[in-house]
């Protein structure tokens, strides 16, 4: 088939910046905005999405949708997505492009299947595309061809194999060590703080890890902002480590450590603005309550 048309749910961060990149490659860029936050309208504007007045009118006229969400919203996505291809008695492509496990993938897979549409198992890595730097998309299923269509349209797509799944499982593997380290270091400083050594670690992590404290003091300014997204991600992540034979206590404690962030004070951005890495340690480790450090 041939892609003209690209519907997005939905336009947040990475969605509308892929959409924005799809749509200056030439192809019609939709989304369908209903119970949407104004933020979102904001995104869906400035990136020049034209609107579908409802889901129905979105999958009847598009090519191919690309779900690109937080994790616990894109199962249902999936069936409402699905429910209105039913009743347009269309099969139209869906990618799901999710932070999901590749259990949750099949799930979604099935919906979509059985709604008659045809389903691709996708997963992002990388932030979102700019003019200089193109997203990977990788991809699976036996959808994959048509998603392939999109390479080198603002993104790059990388086919991993037919088997719905594998673009997901990389997903989850990649994941859990880039924001699972993000986790393991936010827990360690908020022990430092509540230890009485947060100075005496900031100067031999200085000395000796120089490169690793920088790299902290850079991801905490946008931890905050991304915290409460990453909390079922790392969920789903424990789940597909807990399929796979491998213990899933790892990502369930990544999962608590951005929740607890996300609840903090550092979950304002007024508070959280231009705040210094001690500073910010110093806030989450009071948001851990009266909960006794250990000895």
């Amino acid at each position: 088939m041939t892609i003209q048309t690209v519907a997005i749910l939905s336009p947040g961060e990475m969605g509308s910046a892929v959409g924005e990149a799809l749509g200056r490659s030439g192809l019609e860029v939709t989304t369908c905005l209903q119970d949407r936050s104004e933020y979102t309208r904001r995104n869906s504007e400035r990136c020049g999405f034209r609107e579908a007045p409802d889901l129905r009118s979105l999958v009847a006229g598009s090519d191919l949708i690309l779900s690109i969400l937080v994790p616990a919203e894109a199962m249902a996505v999936a069936e409402s997505v699905a429910r209105a291809m039913r009743d347009e008695g269309t099969g139209t492509a869906f990618a799901d492009c999710n932070a999901v496990s590749p259990q949750t993938a099949g799930t979604i897979a099935s919906i979509i299947s059985e709604a008659g549409g045809v389903f691709i198992d996708a997963g992002i890595i990388g932030g979102p595309p700019r003019s200089d730097y193109a997203t990977r998309f990788y991809a699976s299923g036996p959808g994959v061809s048509i998603l392939e269509e999109l390479d080198g349209r603002g993104i790059t797509v990388v086919p991993v194999g037919d088997v719905s799944g594998r673009a997901s499982a990389i997903k989850m593997c990649y994941a859990a060590l880039t924001k699972g380290t993000a986790a393991l270091q936010t827990a360690l400083l908020i022990a430092a703080v509540r230890l009485g050594v947060f100075e005496e670690l900031r100067s031999e992590l200085l000395n000796s890890q120089r490169a690793t404290y920088e790299r902290m003091e850079s991801s905490s300014r946008r931890l905050p902002s991304v915290a409460y997204r990453w909390i079922g991600e790392m969920e789903e992540i424990a789940s597909t480590f807990e399929a796979a034979g491998v213990t899933p206590d790892f990502h369930r404690g990544a999962a608590e450590i951005f929740r607890l962030v996300s609840r903090s004070a550092l979950a304002d951005p007024k508070v959280s603005e231009d705040l210094d890495l001690q500073k910010a340690a110093e806030l989450l480790a009071d948001a851990v309550g009266d909960r006794p450090p250990a000895p």
